[in-house]
């Protein structure tokens, strides 16, 4: 796990934050898009950090959200829902 301190230098002005439930656990954090941006003018990715440790990179091609880090499938999409919901 990453000192906060150091997942820090990864937030810019765009940064928002992310409360959600799932499978009977709180989760509050933050998610910080690229600034790469994909063909469509969207970040290629999102940086989360979910209950003070790093979840990791979120992407999303082909109808699908995968993050670099291991981490249960349903969760990923729940943060992958939440992000769609929140970037507009």
């Amino acid at each position: 796990m990453w000192p906060l301190n150091c997942i820090g230098v990864y937030m810019n002005d765009k940064t928002f934050n992310i409360v959600l439930d799932y499978e009977g656990t709180h989760y509050e954090g933050w998610v910080t898009p690229s600034d790469k941006k994909g063909t469509d003018g969207k970040p290629k990715s999102f940086h989360v950090v979910l209950n003070e440790t790093m979840f990791g990179n979120l992407s999303f091609s082909n109808n699908n959200w995968t993050v670099d880090e291991q981490r249960p499938e349903g969760l990923t999409n729940e943060v992958g829902k939440y992000i769609q919901s929140a970037w507009k």
